[in-house]
């Protein structure tokens, strides 16, 4: 059986070399198993301990554990990027939030929550990020599908359990909206162009 010490040598190779967050249950298969899962946990928290002071960080997410640029770094790591983030409509960022603090919620629920109908696209976004799913229908006639958040949301947010959501204004800011489109100007009446408007009989 490896030693802490190389058990640890370990896990910082397999998690770096890792695209995504690994679970703990993932990782005691590094070591057949040998490891149980509280000392793999207390081993994980030492490694996190001696990342500490650096740019990386390791971090305990709600689908694992994963090694992540801390955000004071992220300004200039931006400069790195051959394309920009993603942007979200105000619309979609709405649709999240009310998925993300009222769930599990259908279509209709967001819709009396927003005044507004929610198109299909909006859905279709949310669900190819990977950020929302059906969780199952309501009983209700049509049986609505039912919509929840996901461990990738919570995993991009850098949360564990949906316990750690923060305030709504906080979300806002970790996520790049689109601006807002500007208002089209109305063109004023054309006096001589009275013959558009109709008469009054």
């Amino acid at each position: 059986m490896l030693q802490p010490t190389e058990a640890k040598r370990v896990l910082e190779a397999a998690l770096l070399a890792a695209g995504e967050p690994v679970s703990v249950a993932a990782l005691q298969r590094l070591f057949d198993e040998e490891i149980g899962a509280d000392t793999l946990r207390r081993l994980l928290e030492e490694l996190r301990e001696e990342w500490s002071a650096r740019a990386v960080e390791l971090v305990s997410l709600a689908s694992g554990w994963r090694f992540q640029t801390r955000l004071d770094f992220q300004p200039f790591l931006e400069r790195l990027r051959q394309e920009r983030p993603p942007r979200y409509s105000r619309a979609v960022m709405e649709t999240l939030a009310i998925i993300a603090y009222r769930q599990p919620v259908t279509r209709g629920d967001i819709e009396d929550l927003r005044g507004v109908s929610v198109s299909a696209s909006i859905v279709q976004t949310l669900e190819s990020r990977g950020w929302i799913d059906v969780v199952g229908h309501r009983e209700t006639p049509g049986r609505p599908a039912l919509y929840a958040t996901t461990k990738t949301f919570l995993d991009d947010l850098g949360l564990r359990s949906l316990d750690e959501l923060p305030p709504l204004e906080e979300i806002a800011k970790t996520v790049t909206l689109e601006p807002a489109p500007e208002p089209q100007a109305v063109p004023a009446a054309d006096p001589q162009r009275d013959d558009l408007e109709p008469r009054a009989g």
